[in-house]
């Protein structure tokens, strides 16, 4: 069976932009509907998507944090040569670690991250996750349980450098949160069960932002921007652009 690979996406509305990125092993789908309530409300939303990502698995894993970073990079990039002058970034799970990357390293309005790890997780815990999202992309794709076990058994004798990078960055981005002194507004589910969750703590006490909020929503788990709670997020995102200093 083909199926229809997820793609980047840019839902033009006002002249305010938002930068909205998704995470680890996830793909554009995951912020889509957060994009569409944006554009509603008069944001222009553009996603881009990671390299090695809403692709077979063995194609993830020849990719890593730098290839990713340069697809954000690239997309915000986009932007600014579209024309939009100010911009915001919310990011979910690794894409919330590359927004408060880009908040020491580019000019953004303000930095909204969703269940952003700061915390770096075993190398097994993290090689188990990529086996169940390889395992269920073939599935996705209306394999036989024959085939993805042989398919599998191949895909566990590749070397999986990308988790080292991905720890290095998630260090790398911790140590660097008191270079943040943009408008924040931290996002963490409670029954996050892929991080640990007093990584928004850490998010939050550690930034410089004079303009900073932490909420933790009751009945989440990682994936927040297609929890049960999506609509109150959606309201409390918007929200808090709003309250942003635009010149726009």
């Amino acid at each position: 069976m083909r199926i229809k690979a997820p793609e980047p996406f840019i839902f033009k509305s006002g002249k305010r932009a938002v930068l909205l990125l998704h995470g680890f092993t996830g793909n554009t789908a995951d912020v889509r509907m957060l994009g569409r309530f944006l554009e509603k409300n008069g944001y222009t939303c553009h996603a881009p998507q990671y390299k090695g990502h809403g692709v077979p698995p063995e194609e993830l894993v020849h990719t890593g944090p730098s290839d990713w970073w340069k697809d954000v990079m690239d997309g915000y990039e986009f932007l600014i040569n579209q024309g939009y002058e100010e911009i915001a970034v919310a990011g979910l799970s690794l894409g919330g670690v590359f927004s408060l990357k880009l908040g020491y390293t580019v000019p953004v309005k303000g930095i909204v991250p969703m269940c952003a790890p700061m915390y770096i997780k075993s190398e097994e815990v993290m090689y188990r996750g990529i086996l169940k999202y390889a395992r269920e992309f073939k599935q996705f794709e209306g394999k036989s349980e024959e085939q993805i076990d042989m398919e599998m058994h191949e895909f566990e004798k590749t070397p999986m450098n990308t988790l080292k990078a991905l720890q290095r960055l998630i260090a790398d981005v911790r140590d660097q949160v008191d270079m943040i002194y943009t408008p924040l507004f931290v996002v963490q589910a409670r029954h996050d069960h892929m991080i640990n969750p007093d990584s928004a703590n850490i998010i939050y006490n550690q930034a410089e932002s004079i303009e900073k909020d932490l909420k933790w929503y009751e009945h989440s788990g990682h994936v927040i921007t297609l929890g049960e709670e999506k609509e109150q997020l959606h309201e409390d995102i918007l929200h808090f652009l709003e309250g942003l200093d635009w010149t726009v």
